[in-house]
């Protein structure tokens, strides 16, 4: 579904990555750890399209064709999703509105009244439905804004997730209840791939990923199972850099 080759990004003047390769099955869940400052975010952001990183070599293909030249939202529209590590606050603009707004972009057949219900169960099910008429993430908590998002990811079921550091700001129970709703979006949509960008293992007790990555200055250094996660929260990440360098 995703194949990421060579792929050297900077911003600013900056090299941020430095030729990372990654391939993405489709239905696969795929998890990248590592410290700050190692371009996890960065990574998410390429994919999605933000105008302010430079791709100086390599390329991403989609489902078979290279979304390089494609904008953010006609990248979306062809299934990819990106939770925010630091969600938007959109003033004047409801969680309905917007939402309806992507559903209508993409095509949608499906009535006001059918969306109304599609977008309570997505909300309700992270103890959210009375969100859903306010503005988009405004006064919300850090754990409703990451809440929110995943809820999103529930109403518009992407081919493609990513989710940055979607359980920063969140206490253990909501980090459960996250986790949890993302494994029953999984059961639902068993195509639907994942990409969870994290710096701890905790969420991944709750979706259990296939495949875990760990990046290190731009590149990814070394690439496992489940079992890689619970090392590193273990050892930490010094204990690899150690290894790495040996």
């Amino acid at each position: 579904m995703l194949e990421i080759k060579n792929l050297v990004v900077s911003v600013d003047g900056n090299r941020i990555l430095k030729g990372v390769n990654l391939t993405i099955d489709r239905g696969q869940i795929h998890a990248i750890m590592g410290p700050n400052g190692s371009g996890k975010s960065t990574l998410a952001s390429v994919i999605m399209g933000h105008p302010a990183y430079e791709v100086e070599d390599g390329d991403i293909i989609f489902e078979g064709e290279s979304v390089l030249p494609l904008k953010a939202d006609e990248r979306a529209k062809k299934g990819l999703f990106l939770a925010f590590q630091h969600p938007f606050e959109i003033d004047g603009v409801r969680v309905s509105q917007m939402l309806w707004k992507a559903v209508q972009e993409r095509g949608w057949k499906v009535s006001p009244v059918e969306f109304r219900k599609i977008l309570k169960e997505s909300y309700g099910s992270l103890k959210m439905e009375d969100f859903i008429d306010r503005y988009l993430n405004v006064g919300f908590s850090g754990g409703e804004k990451k809440r929110s998002e995943v809820a999103q990811l529930l109403t518009l079921k992407p081919k493609l997730a990513i989710l940055d550091e979607i359980d920063s700001g969140l206490d253990i129970d909501a980090v459960k209840l996250v986790g949890e709703e993302l494994t029953r979006a999984k059961e639902k949509n068993p195509n639907m791939s994942l990409l969870i960008i994290t710096h701890y293992q905790r969420i991944l007790n709750f979706i259990r990923p296939d495949f875990v990555h760990v990046m290190v200055d731009g590149r990814i250094v070394k690439s496992g199972g489940f079992e890689l996660s619970l090392e590193l929260e273990e050892k930490g990440y010094e204990s690899l850099l150690r290894e790495v360098e040996a």
